[in-house]
């Protein structure tokens, strides 16, 4: 649990630190598609499909996001921070066989939403006229940990991503991505409980 923290602590002082400086340099060829040089902000609506062991019991995640975008090389590299918010909805009528010292019996249950509150930093750099690869780091806080059965209130998260961003008329612009967001453990000593999942992010940036 400390050293998830660290790991956050460290990403987000990394960005604080970019956006405090504000540490620009020009570069000869322009590869987004935004005409403004300074800090874009973007609001988007999140979806996903569990991966491994995860899509055992839950199906499809929908929730939300906000993420700056500072500039480091103009037009070209970034550094993101982003927060947001998810909920995977669990699938109905699963059943489980208890052994017992009577013999063994099957039920049947329901498994709990999980809602997770993400926060990430990373870098966002773009390699044509609008396309972009994106890499971060952070961590989930379980908002129900109880409901679910958690025994740790946070796991470390990365998502490598990739994506294109254009511009819609002056500094707005479009942002899509799609990404791989993996975790840690959420019950110690229990490799299931990662929240792995293949991710779509489609915003409206300023």
């Amino acid at each position: 649990m400390k050293n998830v923290f660290k790991i956050s602590a460290i990403a987000l002082a990394f960005a604080v630190s970019a956006i405090a400086a504000k540490a620009q340099t020009t570069t000869p060829a322009s590869t987004s598609t935004s005409s403004s040089d300074g800090v874009k902000f973007s609001i988007g609506v999140d979806a996903g499909i569990p991966t491994g062991n995860f899509s055992n019991n839950y199906n499809w995640n929908i929730g939300g996001s906000v993420q700056a975008d500072i500039p480091v090389i103009s037009k070209q590299l970034y550094v993101t921070v982003n927060a947001g918010y998810d909920n995977f909805f669990g699938k109905k009528d699963l059943t489980a066989t208890v052994v017992t010292p009577n013999g063994a019996t099957t039920t049947t249950f329901d498994a709990p939403n999980i809602q997770l509150l993400p926060v990430k930093a990373g870098l966002k750099f773009f390699v044509a006229d609008g396309f972009y690869i994106q890499g971060e780091a952070g961590a989930a806080f379980a908002l129900n940990k109880s409901n679910v059965g958690f025994d740790k209130s946070a796991a470390f998260i990365y998502a490598p991503q990739v994506g294109y961003q254009f511009n819609i008329g002056g500094n707005n612009f479009i942002d899509a991505g799609v990404r791989y967001q993996g975790s840690t453990d959420f019950v110690s000593n229990d490799s299931n409980s990662k929240l792995n999942f293949v991710g779509l992010r489609v915003a409206y940036g300023f």
